[in-house]
Parts: C-alpha cells; structure tokens; sequence
C-alpha cells in the first residue's frame, strides 16, 4: 500500500519545469518532427528513422494514447492523427497532460518557431516566467549599431531592460567555447579589444554570434554581477557541443570565483556527466544541477539517470527540468518519464526498508517544485 502510495503523489505532483522552451506555433511533418527528436543537426540518412531511437520509442509508447492512439502506434498513424488535430489541440493536450504547474521559459533560441511566454500560458493554462539568455542579448546590441567602445555599457544596460520581470538568466558557452575558459573576470580594455575584433569580423560576415571567449566571459560575469539565478548548459547538446570540453568539472575554478558574490549557479541536463554535476552540487553551496535533457532522449534507461543524479548530491540542490523545445511530445515526456524514474527508484528503497515512505515524499516535493520555487524566488512572484 504504501508503495502504490508513494506512486499516487509522484503522479499528482504540480512540477516547476526550471529550464524549457516553447511549444510548436504551427504543425510540422514528418520529416520536420523528426529532426526535432535528435540533437543532431545533420541531415537524417534516407535509411533510417528517428522513431527508431530511445525518444522515438517513448513518443510513440506514451504521447500516442493522449492523442487517442493505442499505445506503440506506428510512425504513420501518429503522424497523421497530429496533422488531424492540428497544433494548437495538440499543444493543449499533451501540455495538460504532462501535470506541469509553471514554466520558467528561455526565449534565446529560434523564438520564431515556438510559442513565447504568453502564448506559452495560454497553451498550456498554466504560469510562465522567463530565463533570459546572455549570449542573445549580446548579439541583439551588436545587431543594433555601436561601437567597440560602447558595447560594455550598452550590454550592462540592455541586459537591466531584458531582465526586469525575468526569473533567471542561461549562459550557452559550453556551445559556444567550452568549460576550459579563463575564469576570471576580463577587464574593460580586454573587452573593448575583443569587441573590436568581433564587431569587425559580424560587418565582414554579415553573421552576429558572439564565440569570443573574452566576451563569453563578460556575459558571464555581468550576469553573476546581475544577481539572478545562472544557468549553465552542460553535457549533452547538439555538435556545436564538443562533449569533452562540457564536463562541468572544467567549472570548479569558474564556480569558487563566483561563490563570493552570492550569485547561483545552476548546470544544466548534465549528462554523461550527472555523477560529476552531483559532486560540485554537494560541495558549493551555490551550485545546483538537473537532468534534463538526458531523460527525453535515454528513454526507457532514464530510470538510470535519474538513479544516478540522486547519489551524491543533497536533495535540496536537485531540480527537474525537461529543456523540451519544440514538439510538445518533449514537454510531456519530460515530465511522465522523470515521475516515472522517480517513482521506480523510490519504490525500490522503500520496499526495501532503506527509506521511509514519507521522508521519499519529501525529497520528490523538493526536487519536482519546491528547491525551484525558493531558488527563483517564485513565492514571491505569487
């Protein structure tokens, strides 16, 4: 009884998803689903399919009955029961579904294609908060005109204008340079040298994407000056992402600069390096961590992974996320899979005397909403 228990509330569970994206605006096909259920930004080889991989399983497993399909229903049928709904009803269904009770939304990436924070809460009936991307800011002041000696400034004040509602910030440099960056904080000379540089590489390209480690750096620590909570990608990510150089660990000297300033750092998705993320979790106290991303696309395996996170870390310093972009299929698999992770995991120490079943309560409360709620401060917000 206290088994099935223990199931019954992770289920009812009204999870804060601290780090995810936007839904579909508009239906996709076949072949534009698919590219959206690999990190890959290759072509898909014409004799193979993405329904044929961990993520691809789950879609078809869990997505197809809210979708009023039998379970384990082919690639076909999904495909045209979704164009028969239309996005808009698909949205609402598996957004509903998924039991999230607030999205904290980052907004930096290809925002054309996917529902903003109002039309994010209107899909889904529930709040919405944004994270605010730095990187993105950045690129939006150089696209606006100015110099290399106005760039430090402008950043500082654009940054105050974009944040003045937002909940949090998200660094992208594990894309964009990787973890093995200086760690300390880059001087006004250095910066105005290196926004020199690229401003005059962004005219001969007609390309803004900010990848100078010297500037990456100025994002980051105007951010950490900033205040709000700071989230980090780390691990897994499409090839932009050379994985090596995206193990958290690199950060250990990043992360002891930033403890004086009582900024916190939050690394995100983590995996294959979830074991690593915990460890810098229990030893900084400003240091939290997810997995997130790496529960959508280990399907069935993301009772492991979760497992995993669970090990080292205090379970005050462990959050839930799905970093679903896209297919709202990611938002609801996000969810239903870490409950369903948990629920196995718990299941099995307090079947086994190891934990109490109301101290497993406990830990799901703090990991699913509440550790996010007083990082972000949302109470307040209430």
């Amino acid at each position: 009884m206290s088994t099935e228990r223990l199931r019954a509330e992770i289920e009812r569970l009204p999870l804060v998803d601290h780090h995810v994206h936007g839904a579909l605006r508009h239906d996709a096909d076949r072949a534009a689903l698919e590219r959206m259920l690999t990190e890959s930004d290759r072509p898909i080889p014409p004799w193979m399919t993405q329904f044929d991989s961990q993520l691809g399983f789950a879609v078809r497993r869990w997505c197809a009955p809210v979708l009023d399909l039998a379970p384990h229903t082919d690639p076909d049928t999904y495909l045209a029961r979704r164009s028969d709904l239309g996005a808009d009803e698909v949205n609402r269904r598996l957004l509903t579904a998924s039991g999230i009770d607030h999205y904290l939304l980052e907004t930096g990436y290809k925002g054309a294609d996917i529902l903003d924070p109002p039309g994010m809460a209107a899909a889904s009936g529930r709040p919405v908060d944004e994270v605010v991307r730095l990187e993105a800011v950045l690129e939006d002041v150089a696209r606006a005109g100015i110099t290399a000696a106005e760039l430090p400034d402008r950043f500082r004040e654009a940054l105050a204008a974009r944040t003045a509602s937002a909940v949090g910030l998200k660094s992208i440099v594990a894309y964009r340079h990787g973890f093995d960056f200086d760690p300390g904080r880059p001087d006004e000379r250095e910066v105005i040298a290196a926004a020199g540089n690229w401003l005059a590489g962004c005219e001969a390209t007609g390309t803004v994407r900010v990848s100078h480690p010297v500037l990456l750096r100025f994002a980051l620590w105007c951010g950490i000056d900033h205040g709000l909570p700071l989230q980090l990608h780390a691990g897994y990510g499409d090839p932009d992402v050379e994985l090596h150089r995206c193990d958290p660990l690199l950060l250990t000297r990043f992360i002891k600069n930033v403890e004086p300033h009582g900024t916190d750092l939050l690394l995100l998705h983590c995996y294959p390096f979830q074991r690593n993320a915990g460890y810098l979790a229990q030893v900084f106290p400003h240091v939290y961590f997810d997995v997130g991303l790496g529960i959508n696309h280990t399907g069935v395996r993301s009772d492991a992974v979760i497992a995993e996170s669970l090990e080292l870390a205090p379970f005050a310093k462990i959050l839930f996320s799905s970093d679903a972009w896209g297919p709202p299929e990611l938002h609801y698999l996000g969810a239903l899979l870490w409950r369903r992770g948990m629920a196995r995991t718990l299941a099995a120490w307090t079947g086994s005397g190891e934990w109490d079943v109301e101290e497993a309560l406990r830990v799901v409360r703090m990991i699913g909403y509440e550790n996010a709620r007083r990082v972000y401060r949302l109470e307040a917000l209430a």
